[in-house]
């Protein structure tokens, strides 16, 4: 350390910044930030190995904070340790400012983006089975809340890495008594906490969070141990100023009185701080793997998407040393289980805990590595939160959902995915894929590892026709035309399963005379606008047709695609709720087979 004689000194100038720069935006959480000052001016101090200058190095450390909101003392961290200058540090919360209210991958020294609250633990995870996979000698450092320690996400986390004995993993708990609207669950009792990590595998050490001989002996204790390691420090919101130590009623608000506490913590500080280095391993920079181009498998007869998907992952894997597989206790399903039988190193079991199986994966992906995570397309509504906040991160995070739609047959409503394009189309620069045969699967999971951003291939369960032949290449935003002739006039568009509804349906209109005109839109988003537009100019009306709810799909798509021609457009999608049935019989009953297909274009015509 330079410029300064203790961690002491550290600490107050950490909370002399918080209340400044959250005074400077009139917004912030400066008591949360507070109360960890001690925390982390002793971790920035004494044990953090970080090379600011170099963010990019495989040998930092990773530091996480889930309790996002705490901003102010991470922005006061990157100052003392010349990341960033004074002036930058009082644009916090000001448009165009890098220093967002709740931290983000803008900055180059942050990983995920935090803030909704019981994610950064989940994340940590994954990061540090990245490092064990790596056999790297950094340490995942997590700051978290005790409010979000309510969270069922922190004790899947803290399961996942008891489990996996990741002794790389040292979560921070800044137990200060105080949530939002009062005192938290279980208030200062750290035993409660301690119990619980305890019962998850985790050594956990109780320690006064203010004293500095404590915290530092406690982050020696946790380099030492060979398993995670849980430090439940015992602290107080707003520590430092008598207005609002301890208080209920000023959590999320700037001190009223800024200039009078800054006198109170001491004054003002030109503290400086340069956290420990390892170099880079023979000064070269990090790469992911070499890689080659994977041999698909090629598909002549009936075959299910979800098969297709996991005999593609196995050949990623073996072509490519980048690729991760991440698993919902569901591999035998979702065929995962080729990939788990090719490079079991590479795969993770993460049982069912289908928000650490994000998670996870977006750990992973913060060290480069190409995660895929797959389970039903039902179970991944659970996780939508870090779906969500994957996007904002940046993460590149590769999901597939099996199972998805009516069409799985028997096993009933609870197991249907049919709200899932929705939710992955509302997610921010996300692509949606949903394949109609095997060959075209293998070549969009092909197409997935490459791909930035979160993205998302919908598999079917059961066999389907093969339709187009192998080598075949289907880009990201495209369609295929399957029936046309210049006496269309309607056009019906389709994905996955209902292709081969609306193929046969198309055939028995032929029949009488009828000519229609089927679109693969297996690109759902982002979908082929100039195929739709010709096929609006084209054909008098248009009829989707979806193994989905009517709400946010393959059909909302299209409208979304030509609102401004206006054509007409019939919906046929999952409109009742499902009971237990054949395959067939559902999507009879959903109105969305051939003969439904059928009846909407005749009515059209």
């Amino acid at each position: 350390m330079t410029g300064l004689t203790t961690p002491a000194e550290l600490a107050a100038q950490l909370r002399v910044d918080a209340v400044r720069c959250s005074a400077a935006a009139e917004s912030g959480h400066p008591t949360s930030a507070m109360s960890a000052a001690d925390l982390m001016a002793v971790l920035l101090a004494e044990r953090l190995t970080y090379d600011f200058g170099d963010p990019g190095n495989p040998l930092n450390d990773h530091l996480i904070f889930s309790k996002g909101h705490a901003s102010p003392l991470l922005y006061a961290m990157y100052k003392a340790a010349g990341a960033i200058t004074d002036a930058e540090l009082l644009t916090f919360r000001r448009r165009g400012s890098r220093l967002e209210g709740h931290p983000t991958p803008r900055l180059p020294w942050v990983d995920v983006a935090t803030g909704s609250l019981g994610q950064g633990l989940p994340v940590g995870v994954g990061v540090a089975l990245a490092g064990r996979l790596e056999r790297l000698p950094y340490q995942v450092w997590v700051l978290c809340g005790d409010g979000e320690l309510a969270e069922g996400s922190i004790w899947e986390a803290a399961e996942h890495a008891g489990h996996e004995g990741l002794a790389n993993l040292t979560a921070i708990v800044d137990v200060n008594r105080l949530g939002q609207r009062g005192p938290t669950r279980h208030g200062w009792d750290t035993g409660a906490y301690a119990r619980r990590f305890g019962a998850f595998g985790w050594h956990a050490i109780e320690i006064d969070g203010h004293d500095l001989g404590q915290i530092g002996a406690a982050f020696g204790e946790a380099l030492s141990t060979p398993r995670p390691v849980v430090i439940l420090a015992r602290t107080r919101k707003g520590e430092g100023v008598r207005e609002v130590a301890d208080r209920e009623g000023v959590h999320g608000k700037p001190l009223a009185e800024p200039e009078r506490a800054v006198e109170e913590l001491g004054g003002r500080r030109a503290a400086e701080v340069t956290p420990r280095r390892r170099p880079r391993p023979d000064g070269r920079p990090h790469r992911v793997p070499a890689h080659g181009t994977p041999e698909l498998h090629v598909f002549d007869k009936d075959e299910a998407t979800r098969t297709a998907f996991g005999r593609t992952l196995a050949a990623l894997g073996a072509a490519r040393a980048d690729v991760v597989v991440l698993d919902g206790e569901v591999a035998d399903s979702t065929k995962t289980a080729e990939f788990a039988a090719a490079c079991p190193e590479r795969f993770f079991e993460c049982y069912i805990a289908e928000q650490q199986l994000v998670a996870a994966a977006m750990g992973l992906q913060v060290r480069g590595w190409k995660p895929f995570a797959a389970t039903f397309a039902a179970f991944l509504t659970r996780a939508h939160d870090f779906i969500r906040m994957a996007a904002v991160s940046g993460c590149d995070l590769r999901l597939a959902g099996s199972h998805a739609g009516v069409s799985i047959g028997e096993d009933g409503p609870s197991q249907m995915g049919l709200e899932d394009l929705a939710m992955m189309r509302a997610v921010h620069g996300s692509t949606v894929l949903y394949p109609c045969d095997a060959n075209q699967a293998a070549a969009l999971t092909a197409e997935m590892a490459d791909l930035g951003g979160v993205s998302y291939l919908r598999t079917t369960r059961a066999a389907t026709p093969v339709i187009y032949g192998p080598g075949e290449r289907f880009p990201v935003g495209g369609s295929r035309v399957l029936r046309r002739s210049p006496e269309d006039r309607v056009t019906i568009l389709a994905a996955g399963i209902t292709v081969h509804e609306a193929l046969a349906a198309a055939d028995a209109l032929a029949a009488d005379g009828l000519m229609a005109a089927v679109l693969d839109l297996y690109s759902v988003k982002p979908v082929d606008t100039a195929a739709l537009r010709a096929a609006a100019a084209i054909t008098d009306a248009l009829v989707t047709v979806e193994d989905h709810r009517p709400e946010g799909g393959l059909g909302d798509a299209v409208l979304d695609a030509l609102a401004d021609l206006g054509p007409r457009v019939v919906k046929l999608a999952v409109r009742n709720l499902p009971g237990s049935a054949s395959p067939a019989e559902q999507l009879a009953d959903a109105g969305i087979d051939r003969h439904a297909i059928e009846a909407a274009v005749r009515a059209l015509l």
